[in-house]
């Protein structure tokens, strides 16, 4: 019997799009995708470790930029359009997206990884009878190596049913 592979929910701002230094950080190049908003940061290697954890992850856009993710960003980090997680409009608090991020992933284990986890989030992820994860991310710095590597690392062993869950392999 197959268990069902992990979901992976991904935001943007914060995560993919580092805000709030003056300087984009190391590796990651301005974009003015829409005019008169502010440039979108984005680090091309980003692409290959979300390519990489799709192998053992399923992966959904769980950000306000909704459809907007696919066309803008998924170009640029050449990738396949990912299923998207429909948020509210903006402005909206973080701990909105809970509720749509709960019945998105139903019974999943599942991985969310933002730069706001609000305290409901961690509620939500504590009460969940599924195997969560939550890795917050500084929005200063967004997506590090190690933070991908947390998450394939958390998703193999539901790959492997042979692997009893919670082994690193």
């Amino acid at each position: 019997m197959r268990i069902t592979r992990p979901l992976l929910l991904l935001d943007i701002d914060g995560v993919l799009n580092p805000y709030g230094s003056p300087q984009p950080p190391a590796g990651y190049t301005e974009h003015r995708l829409v005019p008169g908003e502010e440039p979108v940061r984005v680090n091309p290697v980003h692409g290959t470790w979300i390519t990489e954890a799709s192998a053992v992850l399923d992966i959904a856009w769980a950000t306000s930029w909704n459809d907007e993710a696919n066309q803008l960003l998924a170009p640029l980090l050449h990738i396949t359009p990912l299923p998207v997680v429909t948020m509210p409009c903006t402005p909206f608090h973080p701990s909105e997206k809970i509720p749509l991020i709960a019945a998105y992933a139903q019974q999943r284990p599942a991985t969310w990884i933002d730069d706001l986890h609000s305290p409901e989030a961690h509620v939500w992820a504590a009460r969940r009878t599924s195997p969560t994860l939550l890795i917050t991310t500084d929005p200063a710095i967004g997506l590090t190596r190690d933070s991908i590597d947390r998450v394939i690392t958390w998703a193999k062993p539901f790959n492997n049913p042979q692997e009893p869950l919670g082994s690193a392999s």
